[in-house]
């Protein structure tokens, strides 16, 4: 299979463009329009150099210190200091993937020609992500406002031949052996172009794209639990019918129930629940407003998409060179837009994660779970079944709760109170990022019961789709009985939560009945 290699123009990158390069590991090259529109924008930032009226970023200091007025023979000095006091990051390493998505898409705002870098600046990004090395960021260090500071300056470090990288097998080394490794000469910053390789949203917009990606794998999978937790209750099919989903015409809450409906076709378990031509007349919320719940988290998520397809057509920078070559400051590098939707996400998550903790804990409670053993064990009081699983998810789904406290209500006044109101998107990023792995260990937990509920309702078997994904969380679980004691639990919520990240299991289960909407 031939080497993929996405192209950073004028335009703009796809959210799928971005993952390719920070998971994927693709090849990235600047398209020659490109370079043509940063040589323009470039001679404009050259001609204001020799002017002698002071022009932010130029010719003068940044922040509180903008009206300092720097002589010609220090600008190449005031960027570097810039980069060097800028790399300020502290706390734990930020992931491979993070820096990765944060390098490219910085490089495609360098691209728009709206920043005026020259096209070498930008090629030394370009060569640092095709050689996989990979500048060292820290946790802490950005506001959200500014720019990404910290994080990007740490990655400037790098490309100026300093700091520290790892690189393609992982080593941290020093940013100038890293370079020298890979042949790629270091970057000699010209005037603003220290500011334009800091002044970004790049880190929060990254982190916004793996989300979106995440989130949209694990609320299908989300649907998949449920209608599995359905057929093992022996629940009511009937409320997830389009027509009566259509009395409510929510995007997303139509395309769940259609999802769960289409998981539990041909199901002998729900068959099972109807004695004679009766069937119960009300399942419990947690498995009768599943599509609400599940579908308005969707809504939230395709929201978010919207804003980060708007970001992704940005061009983020203070000042940026005008279409019409004039250099004006702004204020578009506040991370706000971001922040919000970082945060919202953040709230759907908890709750789709704090449905299926119910559903879970329905499942183990003998006046609830319909003739199911008590905890699911094989022989209750001699095993503890799964117990102190539902723990852990509820310990999990705590924590979410704890995480969805919104980041961007906050603000923390910076820079001498030139920098007096900041978003804190970065920290709504990073929070987010917490609870998607935390979401995917919930729904293991809840696969994991209505797997072991399967076993204890034959004959009765589940659909086509249930009867797949089994297969998968069986490779994880072993089948339960009244013979079979208690194993270790810890590795299984873990494997099959990993099937659940790698899409393991919605794959299993649309190989059985289709795609999914």
């Amino acid at each position: 299979m031939a080497e993929q290699t996405v192209t950073v123009g004028v335009g703009t990158l796809s959210i799928e463009d971005v993952i390719a390069v920070a998971r994927g590991g693709a090849k990235v090259a600047i398209s020659d329009e490109s370079k043509h529109e940063m040589a323009l924008s470039r001679a404009v930032i050259d001609h204001l150099a020799d002017d002698t009226v002071p022009h932010y970023g130029i010719s003068t200091g940044f922040g509180a210190l903008a009206s300092t007025s720097i002589p010609k023979e220090q600008r190449a000095q005031l960027q570097k200091s810039l980069i060097r006091s800028h790399a300020a990051g502290a706390g734990p390493e930020v992931e491979r993937e993070v820096v990765r998505g944060l390098l490219v898409l910085r490089l495609s705002t360098l691209c728009t020609g709206r920043t005026g870098v020259r096209p070498e600046t930008a090629q030394v990004y370009a060569d640092m992500l095709n050689a996989g090395i990979t500048p060292v960021v820290y946790e802490y260090g950005s506001l959200g406002c500014s720019g990404d500071l910290a994080p990007l300056a740490a990655c400037a470090l790098v490309a100026m031949g300093e700091g520290e990288a790892r690189n393609a097998d992982g080593l941290k080394i020093g940013g100038g052996e890293a370079l020298r490794a890979a042949g790629i000469t270091p970057v000699d910053l010209k005037e603003k172009e220290g500011l334009a390789l800091v002044n970004g949203t790049d880190g929060m917009l990254g982190m916004l794209c793996m989300a979106i990606t995440d989130l949209r794998l694990l609320l299908k999978t989300a649907d998949v639990a449920a209608a599995m937790s359905v057929e093992g209750m022996l629940g009511n099919d009937r409320v997830f019918a389009a027509d009566l989903q259509a009395l409510r015409p929510h995007r997303g809450q139509g395309d769940s129930a259609a999802n769960i409906a289409c998981m539990l076709k041909d199901s002998g378990l729900i068959e099972a629940g109807r004695p004679g031509s009766t069937v119960r007349v009300q399942d419990a919320y947690s498995l009768r407003c599943t599509p609400q719940v599940h579908g308005a988290a969707r809504d939230t998520v395709e929201y978010a998409a919207s804003v980060a397809g708007v970001e992704l057509a940005s061009a983020i920078d203070n000042p940026c060179v005008t279409l019409d070559g004039r250099v004006e400051s702004n204020g578009n590098f506040h991370g706000a837009p971001l922040a919000y939707v970082l945060d919202f996400l953040a709230i759907p998550t908890a709750d789709v994660a704090s449905i299926s903790e119910r559903r879970t804990d329905r499942f183990l409670d003998v006046a609830r779970n319909r003739g199911l053993p008590a905890f699911l064990a094989g022989d209750p009081g001699v095993d503890s079944g799964f117990m102190i699983a539902q723990y852990t998810a509820a310990g999990i789904v705590s924590e979410m709760k704890r995480n969805a406290v919104p980041a961007s209500v906050d603000s923390i006044p910076s820079s001498a109170m030139q920098e007096d109101h900041v978003s804190m998107g970065w920290a709504a990023a990073r929070k987010l990022r917490r609870s998607i792995p935390a979401f995917a260990r919930v729904l293991a937990v809840e696969l994991l019961c209505s797997c072991r509920s399967f076993d204890f309702r034959k004959p009765y078997r589940p659909g086509a789709a249930g009867a797949a994904v089994y297969r998968v969380v069986r490779q994880y679980a072993n089948e339960i009985g009244p013979d079979v004691r208690d194993t270790w639990t810890t590795p299984q919520i873990e494997g099959v939560a990993e099937a659940i990240l790698s899409g393991e299991v919605l794959t299993a289960a649309e190989s059985a009945v289709g795609a999914l909407k």
